[in-house]
């Protein structure tokens, strides 16, 4: 058998192989395996308190030091930040949600119409559960910019928000016709996904750990119901 010269163009078989389903399956149990035991990992350095210190710093770094009332930088930032965690807030996610789920029902994509309103009420459910159990409470050390009243870890926003702008862009990327377009969507998700778990550490409503786990958490719980899907009905995004 005649060997391939280095930096040949993989034969089509092994592309095939790269693309397969099966691939695809591996691929995500292993990065929902690893982002599980991400999450945990952070978890129980927040309960040991191990990242209490660099939690701090990063909030007070991002205030003024005359003025911790103030965040640094333009006088727009305080007001452009509530407008972004606004995009994670559940009366806008539970829209962006109803109008994707309405869009699949009439393109007659049900698997993943399905699959996006499942996703999305296990997230918030699991949400609320993480949060009483871990029970952290919100940063006291500068003033918050914004109404919160649940414990702080993990965000709301930012698993949320990873969740719904994710699962979205993975959704309408499977229907683009072209790599650039499926590249754009997909990059336009986890821009969405940043700026709110960002934002949230800008309003001092939240520990940068939280937002991390939040991320991870939200991502890990996407993978996971799309695993299920997979293995129930097959691919989410189908016609039915």
């Amino acid at each position: 058998m005649k060997a391939e010269p280095p930096g040949a163009t993989p034969a089509p078989a092994a592309v095939g192989r790269l693309r397969s389903p099966g691939a695809s399956i591996v691929i995500a149990l292993v990065l929902t395996a690893v982002g599980a035991m991400c999450f945990v990992v952070i978890a129980e350095n927040v309960v040991d308190r191990h990242t209490q210190r660099f939690d701090e710093a990063v909030l007070q770094g991002l205030r003024r030091v005359d003025n911790p009332a103030v965040p640094i930088g333009p006088s727009w930032i305080a007001k452009a930040a509530r407008d972004i965690s606004a995009l994670g807030s559940l009366s806008v996610l539970s829209l962006v949600t109803a109008g994707a789920a309405g869009l699949l029902a009439v393109a007659r994509k049900h698997a993943a119409m399905w699959f996006l309103i499942v996703a999305v009420t296990g997230g918030v459910l699991l949400s609320g559960v993480l949060k009483q159990s871990f029970d952290r409470p919100r940063p006291s050390l500068v003033p918050h910019l914004d109404t919160v009243a649940s414990p702080s870890f993990p965000s709301g926003h930012s698993m949320l928000a990873a969740i719904v702008y994710l699962t979205t862009a993975v959704l309408a990327a499977r229907a683009a016709a072209s790599r650039q377009t499926r590249i754009y969507m997909l990059l336009t998700g986890v821009a969405i996904t940043a700026l709110v778990g960002t934002s949230r550490v800008v309003l001092g409503v939240h520990y940068p750990t939280d937002v991390l786990a939040g991320w991870v958490g939200g991502a890990v719980w996407a993978l996971s119901c799309w695993l299920v899907a997979r293995r129930l009905n097959g691919p989410p995004w189908r016609a039915s």
